[in-house]
């Protein structure tokens, strides 16, 4: 007789027998997904699943939103240009003239815009490119516990030691600092600060900080806001050039468009990539500041900078910041949760736990080794799917699609619970 975990485990022999071995997410939540709404997946046999990941900070605005459905397929149906580089079309000037209505003024910001790539990796590797070009140095200051990407660069200012282990070679012309708390009781401004002043430490005077405001990968670590202004204090004081990596913790995020607006701090260069697109499709973009954009033409390129689709989905989106109701909802939401997990943390103890984040940006550090991986694993067989992030996988991550209601909430934290008894009771 065939069983239900039989099927399973045949409809994964393709991706098992043919994927490369680098493959992940498929093995922690092995079915064959076909069809997803709103804040809802289903797999190819119809059972649902909540959806408290949201592809890694890609789907802010849920899955297959009807109205950026709409606009693509009328584009499609028109034989509109898909494929462009960086040649000017409709559906490019359309967005650039919408994000400088509908976000940039509003905040009185003057960035050029620069379309770098496809992927969050392509922002940063073009920031870190450009800030050496206008600074003249090489040296770039990323923090503990950050992510900035996989390509060469972008690996250079990441903490995590797996992931860095994987380029192969020494990853040279960066310089790790304490993020915010990283050490209890400690002041990272003033190490920072020693070391830049001191000319027997070591650290040459860099071109760049990059910063994530809420460290994703690392652990949903959120900085406080004093300690965000005080880091650029330092850049103005050092002329540095200040980049804060907004690929996860931007567009809405944290509850306003960008992470970085309640500290009230003016960045050199801005990365976007994941949700910038609307829908899920592959975009970045890089803000620079008009006196830092000191590119040549085509200094920096790439293939496919060019995603119409993408452009035409991501100005849709930015029809749900003409208002302030779809940030409040955020920050509504982002209270539920916390109230819930709150709640959830007190009524499990064993888990020695604390809560982290801002916004709908949030987890639990569970301080028992394995058992934040052990709960995911529970909550997935239960239909939610969620990830784990830190340095040890420590953290049961949450990143909803921002468009996510009470119930959903109250359906998605239940079955934590519940998956949370079940891994404590293995």
């Amino acid at each position: 007789m065939t069983t239900i975990v039989d099927k399973a485990r045949n409809d994964m022999t393709a991706f098992e027998e043919m994927e490369s071995a680098v493959r992940s997410y498929s093995r922690g939540w092995p079915v064959v997904f076909e069809k997803a709404k709103g804040y809802k997946l289903w797999d190819k046999d119809g059972n649902e699943y909540i959806d408290f990941f949201a592809g890694a900070g890609a789907l802010n605005y849920g899955h297959n939103p009807s109205e950026m459905q709409k606009v693509m397929i009328d584009y499609i149906q028109n034989d509109g240009v898909i494929h462009s580089l960086d040649m000017a079309t409709t559906p490019r000037k359309k967005f650039l003239e919408s994000f400088n209505e509908v976000i940039l003024k509003p905040r009185n910001m003057d960035y050029k815009v620069m379309f770098p790539g496809p992927t969050g990796t392509n922002t940063v590797e073009s920031a870190l490119k450009i800030a050496r070009k206008v600074t003249g140095r090489d040296t770039v200051i990323g923090f503990t516990n950050a992510f900035h990407g996989m390509t060469i660069g972008s690996l250079s200012v990441t903490g995590n030691s797996f992931k860095r282990s994987g380029a192969g070679i020494p990853l040279n012309h960066a310089v790790s600092m304490p993020f915010d708390q990283y050490v209890d009781e400690q002041d990272s401004i003033a190490y920072i600060e020693r070391f830049l002043e001191d000319s027997g430490s070591g650290v040459a005077l860099p071109a760049a900080f990059i910063l994530e405001t809420v460290q994703g990968e690392g652990g949903i670590n959120a900085a406080r806001l004093e300690w965000v202004k005080k880091i650029e204090e330092i850049c103005r004081k050092w002329d540095i050039l200040l980049i804060i990596d907004d690929v996860q913790a931007g567009c809405g995020r944290t509850g306003t468009f960008f992470s970085f607006e309640e500290a009230g701090i003016n960045p050199d260069i801005i990365c976007l990539s994941k949700s910038i697109g609307g829908v899920g499709l592959p975009m970045a973009i890089t803000l620079i500041k008009p006196e830092v954009d000191q590119w040549g033409p085509g200094e920096h390129n790439g293939t496919f900078r060019g995603n119409n689709l993408a452009f035409l989905a991501a100005t849709e989106a930015l029809n749900n910041w003409k208002t302030e109701s779809f940030s409040q909802n955020i920050k509504k939401m982002s209270s539920l949760f916390q109230e819930r997990m709150k709640r959830t943390v007190e009524k499990f103890p064993q888990l020695n736990a604390d809560l982290r984040g801002r916004g709908l940006m949030l987890g639990i550090g569970v301080h028992v080794d394995g058992l934040a991986g052990e709960i995911c694993a529970e909550a997935f067989s239960r239909g939610l799917i969620l990830e784990t992030s830190g340095a040890k996988d420590e953290v049961v991550k949450f990143l909803p699609p921002l468009i996510i209601d009470e119930d959903g909430i109250k359906k998605g934290m239940d079955i934590l619970e519940e998956s949370i008894q079940a891994a404590l009771e293995k």
